[in-house]
């Protein structure tokens, strides 16, 4: 699987439930592939994808997931502690492992020597899974996001070549934040949700 094949999962796989989506390429492959008003972009601030999350799934209670990438985890793992310290926190954060920093020219990550199941379980983490198919990816995305009663990481380890990137997120960005910040805030059918 690369990496367009398994944010196009996480897409398919989620509803309404809040997406923030690491910077570089990430956020650029899951805004071509379907944009809602629910994904967060992250056009900057590397390494802060999952204390975002964190934050989101905190103070609003809702499930939410992390599309982080393998380079950006290991910037700032101390963001796994952080999450861990609330049990039920409905977190879920898949970390995309390609070994590298796609978006700065492929240079190589320490991703084939880190452990980061083994991190997330040692901070407290519910559930930690380690995938490499796409139906394992979406099986484990399924189950997770229809019982999410704790911070959950799943390492999906990349293998293969990915598609050409689109362009970058453009637009208004303080649009985009508040468009985000209203959905989460009133999701779908509730008061305040136009």
């Amino acid at each position: 699987m690369n990496k367009t094949e398994a944010i196009r999962l996480v897409i398919d796989g989620t509803d309404t439930e809040p997406v923030v989506f690491t910077t570089g390429y990430a956020c650029r492959i899951a805004r071509h592939h379907r944009d809602r008003e629910s994904h967060f972009y992250m056009t900057g601030s590397m390494g802060l994808a999952g204390p975002i999350g964190a934050g989101i799934a905190h103070s609003t209670g809702r499930p939410t997931v992390v599309v982080d990438g393998d380079g950006s985890l290991l910037m700032n793992p101390a963001g796994l502690a952080t999450a861990a310290v609330t049990p039920g926190l409905p977190l879920l954060h898949i970390v995309l492992d390609d070994a590298a920093y796609a978006s700065t020219g492929g240079q190589p990550t320490q991703a084939p020597t880190a452990d980061f199941c083994g991190l997330a379980r040692s901070f407290g983490y519910r559930s930690v899974t380690r995938v490499e198919e796409p139906g394992d990816l979406s099986a484990v995305l399924g189950a997770l996001l229809s019982d999410l009663r704790g911070p959950s990481l799943v390492h999906c380890v990349l293998g293969e070549a990915d598609l050409p990137v689109p362009p970058r997120v453009e637009g208004d960005l303080a649009a985009h934040t508040r468009r985000f910040s209203r959905r989460v805030r009133f999701p779908a059918g509730r008061p305040g949700a136009a």
